[in-house]
């Protein structure tokens, strides 16, 4: 577990996480900026002549772009920080060459079913597993930090070979 946040570190991850961060932030500012000149850009257009189907095309898309961005930009960020969590298991199996001792940590934290009462949606990039216990698949993944516990100890017994 101490080689897999070591690998985050070693990774840069913490570096990579802010530009993420930095740019998911860029877009959702400049999705903001779109729907407020909308807003105050209708006041305008009223002063003045020649309102068509361009403006109104135009406005749709805007408000589309607006809604849609900030939400793929999120999941594109949450999917990286998923193959993040992977590229850490690797490095950690490849720092200790022992895949066997991630894996059993990994089933260990499988079989605790509590979910921390006291853990934070904001925070649970800090997890080495996902803090909230979620058992369904499917949009729930979309939107999780970290890989299910499942797939990573697949990926790490594909490892088993190459270091023994």
């Amino acid at each position: 577990v101490m080689a897999h946040e070591m690998s985050h570190v070693r990774n840069y991850d913490i570096r990579f996480s802010m530009l993420m961060a930095v740019m998911v932030g860029s877009i959702v500012l400049l999705a903001d900026g779109i729907r407020r000149s909308m807003f105050f850009g209708r006041r305008r257009s009223r002063d003045s002549q020649g309102t068509g189907q361009g403006q109104a095309i135009l406005a749709v898309f805007a408000i589309l772009l607006s809604i849609l961005a900030p939400l793929l930009a999120t999941l594109i960020q949450l999917a990286v920080s998923r193959q993040r969590e992977y590229l850490a298991d690797a490095s950690a199996v490849e720092l200790t060459r022992n895949p066997a001792g991630l894996i059993s940590a990994l089933k260990k934290l499988t079989a605790d079913t509590n979910e921390l009462e006291t853990a934070n949606r904001g925070m649970q990039h800090l997890y080495i597993v996902n803090p909230f216990n979620n058992k369904k698949k499917g949009a729930n993944s979309l939107f999780s930090t970290h890989p299910s516990l499942e797939s990573r100890i697949e990926r790490l017994q594909s490892l088993i070979g190459q270091y023994q």
